[in-house]
């Protein structure tokens, strides 16, 4: 049986997303605004988090597909599927202007490098990190992004320890509350910034590639030396798939698309089927519990880490910067650690805004292509399809406009994308005819309801303010 350090991996990957330049600025904007009246968001988000990220895995483990996949074969409508691609494309896009700008706003703090050149920099980085996953496999890609996670998580969090914040404030915070529109707008862009539809479509591509089996010989000369040899998580080039089982994803979609089949029929959990040598399951070499096992795991340590260090954020922010002038700008919150706590903090969270920048922007680009190949079942180049979605970055880059404010904005989109994952996310891991016999509980179910919800009604809560001018 295989170790669970191995299973341990794509819940990191996708984590990264939950740490991103985004929510640097909203958390930071938050806290030095607001002091701690806005924890209890950042609490509750990575809470919900966690729920919303295991079943995305769920999905992509059980099913041998991704949530867009699973989406793509569903919606039977032409249209209806381009119309979904469009919102989440949008989506995908209001991420990537997040991630490069936050990139572009650390090379220029750290090195002083002009912010449409960071931008450059941080795209043509996110590219090599593309490169890594799509010719070496998930696992060495991997590691890259861990790596950089330990980054950004020693860059965020040492300054709380360098200036401890107030205990009973902290503790007030955890009380759910608001203070005007403004307090609103950035609890949205908090919770759009902690739960990102981009991962939530990341996240069952990378459950479903880091465990793709490979197919056992045909014979005992194809075997080597062990007839019972585990296969392990296929290194493939794109999709790292086991080309068997592409195929037969391929087939079920030209089967949708030609001859209008019925969507159970087509959903059915390839560990479920008749795959041409043997189960799911058994070409892993790894029961299907086990995996959903070490996913909780996965999920759990990827959720706590992000949990933390956004916290530790807002918190940096509240006791060091709340009050201060110019704070609730990404450029005055380094100037401000600068002054206040020295130096080695300032340039410490310099650098994790780098990391965060260089790791969510190649999760982000990985997320997109799945979205498109998903619902459009079409693959564009990796470097036309980056060079095409760092365009509005850069735009903005150019002109000039506030960079903390775009990345405050684009968490605000990403909050309004989030029902149109979440909520098919719900409907089909508690679908038997999609999961079988892995389909949520009924309590699963409940929660998975409540926080979709409550994540719709605070967008329409934000609308009606910022439409009324309340």
């Amino acid at each position: 049986m295989p170790r669970l350090a191995w299973l341990i991996g794509p819940a990191l990957v996708a984590g990264v997303a939950y740490l991103d330049p985004g929510n640097v600025a909203s958390n930071m904007t938050a806290g030095a605004r607001y002091g701690y009246l806005l924890v209890w968001v950042v609490v509750l988000g990575n809470v919900m988090a966690w729920l919303i990220q295991y079943l995305s895995a769920k999905l992509g483990i059980v099913t041998g597909r991704s949530l867009p996949e699973t989406l793509g074969l569903r919606i039977r409508s032409k249209w209806g599927r381009r119309a979904y691609w469009l919102q989440a494309e949008l989506v995908a896009m209001a991420t990537d202007i997040a991630e490069v700008i936050g990139g572009a706003v650390a090379l220029n703090l750290l090195f002083g490098v002009p912010l449409l050149w960071g931008g450059v920099i941080t795209g043509t980085v996110s590219i090599t990190l593309l490169l890594i996953q799509s010719r070496r496999g998930p696992r060495p890609f991997e590691f890259v992004i861990i790596g950089l996670l330990a980054i950004i998580a020693i860059g965020f969090s040492f300054g709380v320890f360098v200036a401890p914040p107030d205990g009973a404030s902290v503790v007030a915070g955890l009380v759910p509350r608001f203070e005007g529109t403004d307090s609103v707008l950035l609890a949205a862009s908090i919770l759009g910034a902690t739960i990102m539809p981009h991962a939530i479509y990341a996240h069952s591509a990378l459950a479903r590639d880091r465990f793709a089996p490979r197919p056992y010989p045909r014979s005992l000369s194809e075997r080597g030396t062990s007839e019972t040899k585990r296969p392990e998580a296929s290194s493939d080039v794109g999709t790292g798939r086991f080309d068997s089982l592409r195929s037969l994803n391929d087939r079920d979609e030209d089967s949708l698309n030609d001859r209008g089949a019925s969507a159970p029929e087509q959903t059915q959990p390839l560990s479920d089927r008749s795959a041409p040598d043997a189960t799911l399951a058994e070409l892993r070499g790894i029961p299907t519990r086990r995996l959903l096992r070490a996913t909780k795991w996965d999920v759990s340590i990827a959720m706590l880490i992000a949990g933390t260090v956004n916290l530790c954020i807002l918190l940096l922010a509240a006791a060091n910067l709340a009050g201060v002038p110019g704070t609730d700008s990404l450029e005055g919150a380094y100037a401000a650690l600068y002054a206040g706590l020295g130096p080695l903090v300032a340039t410490l969270f310099a650098v994790g805004l780098l990391a965060s920048g260089l790791a969510s922007t190649s999760v982000g680009a990985y997320a997109g292509a799945e979205i498109m190949h998903g619902l459009l079942h079409i693959r564009v180049p990796l470097l036309a399809r980056r060079l095409v979605t760092l365009i509005p970055a850069l735009i903005i880059l150019a002109i000039g406009f506030d960079p903390t404010v775009a990345l405050v904005l684009s968490q605000v989109v990403l909050s309004f994308g989030i029902p149109f994952a979440l909520v098919p996310l719900v409907a089909l891991t508690a679908n038997r005819e999609v999961l079988g016999g892995f389909r949520n509980r009924v309590w699963t179910t409940i929660a998975g309801i409540a926080a979709s919800v409550f994540l719709i009604a605070l967008n329409g809560v934000l609308l009606f303010l910022v439409l009324t001018g309340a």
